[in-house]
């Protein structure tokens, strides 16, 4: 047979996704395939996943996951150390920035929750063990959309320590993006992955 036939016998591989993924999406897919639910260990990057969740807040996850990179930018990569120290003028300019969303409680709560987030390192040694504090230290395999009693808990605590924007969707959203839930559908090729 020549190289340019195909055999007709051949037939396309088809992966199964979560149910809830708009597949004509194609950064979205990416987005699921390679990041959503991927265990996150790393203190600076949970901080920036925690923070564009309380971004997310009312809005919907596509609008934010286009603005990512300009976020990236605009907070100094997300390095808790440094937006804890943001004052009135980086607000200010923060407010002027058309490629982030410009909501000025959502930025003051970025800083507020860096500042309480270095607080949290500090005592239990790093933001990971603080929430496998309330995880019990395993993944928990649940794709509901309801939060978990482990994110309702950690938003209890959060909020009692002072963090803004911390709701029990918010936390429960931010563990199944980071990997502490498994919110995979049982028929995504990802669930038994995680």
């Amino acid at each position: 047979m020549s190289p340019d036939k195909r055999d007709s016998s051949v037939k396309s591989f088809e992966v199964t996704r979560c149910q809830w993924l708009n597949t004509a999406d194609q950064e979205y897919v990416e987005y699921h395939d390679k990041e959503w639910g991927k265990p996150i260990m790393n203190d600076d990057r949970l901080y920036e996943a925690l923070m564009l969740e309380c971004f997310q807040a009312g809005l919907s996850w596509k609008c934010i996951l286009r603005k990512r990179a300009a976020f990236r930018l605009a907070f100094d990569n997300w390095e808790a150390s440094t937006v804890a120290t943001y004052n009135a003028d980086k607000i200010n300019s923060l407010m002027e920035n058309p490629d982030i969303i410009r909501h000025r409680g959502k930025i003051v709560a970025a800083i507020i929750n860096a500042r309480i987030f270095l607080d949290i390192q500090r005592e239990y040694g790093s933001f990971e063990a603080y929430i496998c504090k309330f995880t019990g230290h395993v993944i928990i395999r649940d794709h509901q959309n309801t939060p978990s009693s482990a994110a309702r808990n950690i938003s209890k605590h959060l909020k009692k320590l002072g963090m803004k924007f911390t709701g029990p969707s918010t936390i429960h959203s931010f563990l199944q993006a980071t990997g502490f839930i498994n919110a995979h559908d049982p028929c995504c090729f990802l669930y038994s992955q995680c």
